[in-house]
């Protein structure tokens, strides 16, 4: 459950028969809340009344507990309707991180998809696995979360059907080296329609993750810095097999609304980091070539 008060201050809470809220305005008992429906109202013992509402995958985001940092909603909307994350799809993602951007694509793709998440360090792993099990109230059925490098190995392992040797969400499905443990069948080695690239150096995987990726599938990479940007575009494009890369960002700011006083918040979401989506060309096709003329000097003195 999610209160807020009078200033937007927000406070999530599971409740709990008998149990108490303790807030500097004083305290709220769990069971004034246990069976009301959303969008109530109750007023703690300081006269302070907050709104309690179920809380918003956005907002369990923001509140969740990390590790490596978050993909923030903003981003995550984009990596959604971008990367065309759709019931049923097939998802490989590397690395899970804290969870977040896992239980957005979790919900998109219900029970009928299948994602499978890389986290390189179990600590992160396992704040992954407490969080997806926290919002969705058990680990999903169709999440497999391993622990390791996602590395070529287990890229190529993973192909259209895919079955855990262990219980899905089970961190360390992969062992030691990262390798996914499970029988593969299908006619070809790809299995995934989508992957996401949420690491340090995505370029060291375009290679590896086009042999895992459905021709006119996708690709896209979360990288934080204009160098990342350069290096995992030119790669994709060195490698071939994808179409033209495009590259954005997404800035958020929100409005004060007060009557006539309408104007922009002081204070905005600014950059938080890039979005690279390239989509998988068939087999033995050639990219064509660019027409667009580089600038001068873009690819270095060398470069003709």
């Amino acid at each position: 459950m999610q209160l807020t008060d009078p200033k937007g201050r927000m406070h999530q809470i599971v409740l709990q028969p008998g149990g108490t809220f303790h807030t500097h305005r004083g305290a709220l008992s769990h069971d004034d809340l246990i069976g009301a429906p959303e969008g109530s109202v109750v007023i703690a013992v300081g006269g302070t009344a907050y709104v309690a509402l179920r809380p918003l995958l956005a907002d369990f985001t923001l509140a969740m507990k990390r590790g490596a940092a978050i993909i923030y909603p903003k981003d995550a909307a984009q990596i959604l309707a971008y990367a065309d994350i759709f019931p049923g799809a097939r998802v490989l993602e590397a690395g899970a991180g804290s969870g977040a951007l896992s239980a957005w694509m979790l919900r998109a793709i219900g029970p009928g998809g299948h994602l499978v998440s890389f986290e390189r360090r179990p600590d992160f792993a396992a704040i992954a696995r407490a969080n997806v099990q926290k919002y969705f109230g058990e680990v999903p059925a169709w999440w497999t979360l391993v622990t390791g490098d996602l590395s070529a190995k287990a890229a190529l392992g993973l192909t259209r059907a895919v079955t855990p040797a262990t219980a899905p969400g089970d961190s360390g499905a992969g062992g030691e080296d990262g390798a996914v443990a499970g029988s593969v069948a299908g006619d070809g080695p790809e299995a995934f329609d989508r992957v996401i690239l949420d690491m340090l150096a995505p370029w060291d995987c375009v290679a590896d993750v086009a042999t895992a990726v459905i021709p006119g599938g996708l690709l896209c990479c979360y990288v934080a810095t204009t160098t990342q940007l350069s290096r995992v575009t030119e790669e994709i494009r060195a490698h071939g097999g994808f179409f033209e890369p495009a590259a954005w960002e997404t800035l958020m700011r929100g409005w004060h609304l007060d009557g006539l006083a309408v104007r922009p918040e002081h204070r905005m979401i600014g950059h938080t980091a890039f979005l690279v989506t390239a989509r998988r060309l068939a087999d033995g096709v050639a990219a064509p070539a660019r027409r667009r003329r580089p600038a001068k000097g873009a690819h270095g003195e060398d470069a003709e």
